[in-house]
């Protein structure tokens, strides 16, 4: 077992959406139902917390600096002087976002669920940074993680309730070829959030599974880290070298919650990562 450090103690209801920040040297991450926004300094160990506007599924660094937020109802950029407005608003009663990421265009990938989970209620859409959006697969779920190949030619994603990790091939036009890269057996729990390394291996968290798991880019199991916390829910790569792997955690549904769910953890030195692109918006 490689051991885990506590980066932040936190209580957060659904910890979700790890993601570094170069231009500030920080660790993003959320509490969805929460409705915050934490940045985390591992130099310094500075921290910070702001409320956003609505359930928030995701938050990622944009170009000309700020922030684009997944929220309830739609896409909305933060400017680094806190003014938000909506870049694509979109409301349906009863569904609110998810896990998202930046494609290597710099195009934003956000996924969409219902609260009730019901299948099928839940989409992926792309949008640019003028505000355009389209459904790129609908009859999902529970969208949540998703990421690149280092050179671009593949993308990763988790519909969670499928329990697989599927990949498509992935160009200019858009993806295709839709077929599984790693199936999570029963009672190991289900895939939530991803990344991927510099070596093209996917690491995916498991919620109730209370582990990351490491796959090759042929699907081979590799490595697995178990945790405390079992519901485990997304992972990224941080730290000045994009070496030290980050995990969030959460707390919902669970009667009797290990003192850390709900915390930000970290695995020094686990890898290798690739650095993200940002929002082109």
């Amino acid at each position: 077992m490689t051991a885990y450090e506590v980066a932040v103690a936190a209580e957060a209801t659904l910890g979700e959406g790890p993601t570094w920040d170069p231009a500030t040297g920080t660790l993003l991450w959320l509490d969805i139902l929460g409705m915050r926004l934490h940045t985390y300094d591992p130099v310094t160990g500075r921290r910070t917390v702001r409320t956003t506007p609505q359930h928030v599924g995701a938050a990622k660094p944009r170009a000309g600096g700020g922030l684009v937020l997944n929220l309830r109802d739609g896409v909305g950029l933060l400017d680094p002087d806190g003014t938000f407005r909506w870049l694509h608003h979109e409301p349906v009663p009863g569904r609110r976002a998810n896990d998202a990421a930046v494609a290597p265009d710099g195009s934003l990938w956000a996924g969409t669920m219902r609260y009730d989970e019901a299948a099928g209620g839940g989409t992926l859409s792309r949008l640019t940074g003028d505000g355009t959006a389209r459904t790129v697969l609908d009859d999902v779920t529970v969208s949540n993680g998703t990421g690149w190949s280092p050179d671009g030619r593949l993308m990763y994603y988790v519909d969670t309730p499928t329990r697989r990790v599927d990949v498509f091939d992935y160009d200019s036009e858009g993806i295709r070829d839709r077929r599984p890269l790693a199936v999570i057996e029963e009672g190991a729990g289900y895939p939530d959030g991803l990344t991927v390394d510099a070596d093209g291996c996917v690491w995916v968290a498991l919620w109730d599974g209370g582990a990351v798991r490491r796959y090759t880019p042929d699907g081979t199991l590799d490595r697995v880290i178990s945790l405390p916390t079992p519901r485990t829910t997304a992972c990224a790569f941080g730290g000045p070298a994009l070496t030290d792997l980050y995990i969030t955690t959460a707390r919902t549904g669970l009667e009797s919650p290990h003192p850390m769910s709900g915390s930000l953890l970290v695995i020094p030195n686990a890898g290798k990562g690739l650095p993200q692109p940002a929002f082109a918006g």
